[in-house]
């Protein structure tokens, strides 16, 4: 892997379950902070400053975290909000597993682009370019299945990766297919 750009997670979502039902109503209480309003939305919102992030919690048990920079800022999230709950005196499953849900990552070629050459030169199966809908570029990777917005700046943004690693293949990937079609020095 030669990782030629540098890339900055912006966003991990992961989701666990805490294995039993919740009483939603009674954590919305013993919460300070939390939001809970089941006729706007059917879980409750709880935020934490450190690692800045949201949890969903759901009556299920399945529990959401959304805004996390890392996974182990996910990790320490997800624990934080169960060692709450459970000094709330509502049992809950000593270790979760967490499961990465998508990560969103930017990055940058370092260049200005051309993206109507290379909505051209990458083909039309994986890419959708439509400049009067949205200025980026969509490009679809089967390998790693992750979609790329590429932006005119040489901006990128990279969602559906399940692993980091995934979103520096990615990188690579289409920095090399883009000079080696002569669009990138």
């Amino acid at each position: 892997m030669t990782l030629l750009a540098k890339i900055k997670i912006e966003n991990v979502v992961a989701s666990t379950t805490l294995g039993e039902e919740l009483d939603l109503q009674s954590i919305a209480l013993s919460l300070d902070g939390a939001e809970y309003e089941p006729e706007q939305f059917p879980g409750l919102i709880y935020r934490l400053k450190e690692p800045k992030t949201a949890t969903l919690l759901f009556r299920s048990g399945k529990v959401v975290c959304t805004g996390a920079k890392s996974l182990p800022h996910v990790e320490i999230a997800i624990t934080k909000v169960a060692k709450q709950i459970e000094k709330a005196g509502i049992k809950i499953k000593v270790k979760p597993k967490i499961e990465v849900q998508n990560i969103v990552a930017s990055s940058d070629l370092g260049q200005e682009i051309n993206l109507n050459a290379i909505a051209i030169s990458l083909g039309l199966e994986r890419v959708e370019y439509e400049p009067e809908q949205f200025p980026g570029l969509v490009y679809r990777l089967d390998s790693p299945k992750v979609v790329v917005l590429l932006f005119g700046s040489g901006k990128l943004v990279c969602t559906g990766a399940k692993h980091v690693e995934d979103v520096s293949v990615a990188v690579d990937k289409i920095t090399e297919e883009l000079k080696a079609a002569g669009l990138l020095r």
